[in-house]
């Protein structure tokens, strides 16, 4: 037996502690599914809030700050400081999927699905969509994009396996994102492979192997890494070989990035982190989308083309609250979506440009390497998204007069400690492919350059536009 195993630290009896209490997890779960589902459904069907209206006396508000203000923002967070256990423990989309296959067809899982591109695909059509409808700000948008995709999640499941995550392993929007950042968790479930081998002769604690269901279908013999493990505790003490365990924050990306590398992670750090996160945050505060808006507007009135400044659109395409006085014409939009797009395209480009100097820099031109030194901007990435839904945070407290002279130093404060980290992760990464200080350190000049860009999208959001 595994020395892991027999004497056991406090971090892997916390695990074996989660794979006794299954039950109790289970029912912490289906809390958290009474108050989303609460949280969805009721402000749908309540009047929007006036002018009087308060965090603390209408629900709407209160329901908007608990979802974007604090919700989102900090599963993000818990996703690098704990690994994936939001999506084990507490996630109630995660939890009605595993409930509605326990009783669905279990139809095998089709090659379409498998698709390695969703995960970016997924995250980039929630995100634009989502800007569409003001799911920041209204209570139906958020029944229509959350409560959506929970009932595909839920349909998928009735679908497709047996008492398995299906839709959290290919579909769910945040997939990837989560499966990114949890790669800088500083613990993971470790598989003792010499244990496990030796589990077919010894069977687990002297006795026969008892089978486990591990939901989102982690092949868990050669699990690796935290990026897929949905922390659940299921499959702690298994066959005597897999505990809970620390590892250096770094060693994921350093160590398993190579292997894990591949076109579609690199497009959703660049393109869809990067990019398209960036142009939906951008939009609001951007003098260049109220600029570019006024021109084309102006275009189309001196041709006689009045249609497209229409606000006859339904407010499930674009947002459309004539009460509160926000209305998108088909204009609107149209410049919604394509700002987002066309930031995407330059932000992205310019970083894909600047790592293949960086990777060129190491050597022959490599895409392995390429994609492997991608995964340093995972922190930066995850960063600017908390940054992004933490100022939906301030902008309610705001409103609420909470003094808020402390969120400047905060934002650079968060924004130094990503680049730092970032760095760090790219100046480890180097060293896999050259032991030549002077060419990692070139390298390093065009991952800093990277750094640079992504730090001018947030400094024209907080500091650039709102100075003007």
């Amino acid at each position: 037996m595994s020395t892991v195993m027999t004497r056991p630290g406090r971090l892997a009896a916390a695990g074996q502690w989660m794979q006794r209490h299954g039950g109790f997890i289970r029912g912490i779960q289906w809390v958290v599914v009474a108050v989303y589902a609460f949280l969805i459904l009721v402000p749908a069907a309540m009047p929007l809030p006036d002018d009087t209206a308060h965090l603390w006396n209408n629900l709407t508000l209160a329901a908007q700050f608990v979802f974007w203000g604090i919700w989102w923002p900090f599963v993000l967070l818990s996703m690098v400081m704990l690994g994936r256990v939001w999506c084990g423990v507490l996630c109630p989309e995660g939890a009605l999927a595993e409930f509605a296959s326990k009783y669905g067809r279990g139809w095998a899982i089709p090659r379409w699905m498998r698709w390695g591109g969703w995960p970016f695909v997924a995250f980039g059509i929630t995100t634009i969509y989502g800007q569409m409808v003001s799911v920041y700000q209204y209570p139906k948008a958020v029944l229509l994009v959350l409560g959506g995709s929970t009932f595909a999640a839920m349909i998928i499941g009735l679908l497709y396996g047996r008492e398995k995550r299906v839709w959290c392993k290919y579909l769910c929007p945040v997939n990837g994102v989560f499966s990114l950042l949890a790669r800088l968790a500083p613990f993971h479930y470790k598989v003792d492979e010499d244990a496990w081998r030796r589990s077919y002769k010894n069977g687990e604690h002297g006795h026969r192997v008892i089978p486990i269901n591990c939901a989102p279908l982690v092949p868990l013999r050669n699990m690796k890494g935290a990026s897929d493990c949905h922390m659940c505790g299921r499959c702690s003490g298994h066959r005597d070989a897999i505990a809970l365990t620390w590892r250096a924050p770094s060693s994921e990306v350093v160590q398993l990035g190579d292997k894990q590398a591949n076109p579609w992670d690199t497009a959703l750090i660049l393109y869809g982190l990067l990019g398209i996160a960036i142009g939906a945050f951008h939009w609001t505060a951007s003098r260049w989308f109220i600029d570019l808006k006024m021109f084309f507007a102006t275009w189309l009135v001196d041709h006689d083309i009045t249609w497209p400044l229409d606000t006859n659109a339904p407010w499930f395409l674009f947002t459309h609250y004539p009460e509160q006085n926000d209305v998108f014409s088909w204009l609107d939009g149209t410049m919604v979506i394509g700002y987002i797009l066309a930031t995407a395209l330059v932000y992205g480009t310019a970083l894909l440009v600047l790592l293949m100097g960086a990777t060129r820099t190491l050597g022959r031109f490599n895409f392995v390497r390429l994609h492997h030194l991608t995964q340093g901007l995972i922190p930066i990435a995850g960063a600017g998204v908390f940054l992004g839904l933490s100022a939906t945070t301030l902008s309610l407290l705001r409103a609420e007069h909470v003094s808020l002279w402390w969120a400047s130093d905060m934002r650079i404060a968060i924004l130094a400690i990503a680049n730092l980290w970032s760095a760090w992760l790219a100046w480890l990464v180097t060293r896999r492919y050259s032991a030549r200080f002077v060419q990692r350190g070139l390298a390093m000049v065009w991952f800093v350059a990277a750094l640079a860009v992504v730090d001018s999208a947030w400094w024209l959001m907080f500091w650039g536009w709102a100075s003007k």
